[in-house]
């Protein structure tokens, strides 16, 4: 089975994450910014190029580990199949650039088109605990670890 090393940011501002959808195709979960690592790239520099990339935005805050979790893909759409061992890191901003916005990613690591991603927020702590079957395979995995680090945080963001 083929590896593929992978690198996720789990950016918050206060209490909220930010995600993206694919307008293109609603039918894949939510997500969070990142992607296949580039050959002799680390995990922290393949999340802060991905978040770039799919974000529009660059990352000059520090990014801490969250959560290590592999993940087989078979069959799934416009995904390579094979484990994805996947990093997750968690980062913090004070101020958000925007509610929301729309961005493409130009180089999918699964090739094809550009992809377009509208990126929003959503509060973490706000009505009914998120479900993971909301996110796209496994995305919603580190929700509970992430919810329990900003509890502990003082001041929402350290």
């Amino acid at each position: 089975m083929k590896i593929y090393h992978k690198a996720y940011v789990y950016l918050t501002c206060g209490t909220e994450l930010l995600v993206f959808s694919e307008p293109d195709h609603p039918e894949i979960g939510l997500q969070v910014p990142g992607g296949t690592l580039d050959s002799g790239e680390s995990y922290l520099q393949g999340a802060k190029r991905e978040f770039a990339e799919e974000t529009g935005l660059s990352l000059d805050i520090a990014l801490e580990p969250l959560v290590d979790r592999d993940h087989i893909f078979e069959n799934v759409p416009d995904c390579l199949d094979g484990l994805h061992r996947r990093r997750h890191f968690h980062g913090c901003i004070r101020e958000k650039p925007a509610e929301e916005w729309e961005h493409f990613e130009t180089t999918p690591s699964a090739g094809g088109p550009p992809i377009r991603f509208r990126l929003f927020w959503l509060d973490l702590f706000a009505g009914e605990p998120l479900s993971q079957s909301l996110f796209f395979e496994g995305f919603g995995f580190p929700l509970e670890t992430l919810k329990l680090r900003m509890e502990r945080q003082i001041d929402g963001c350290h």
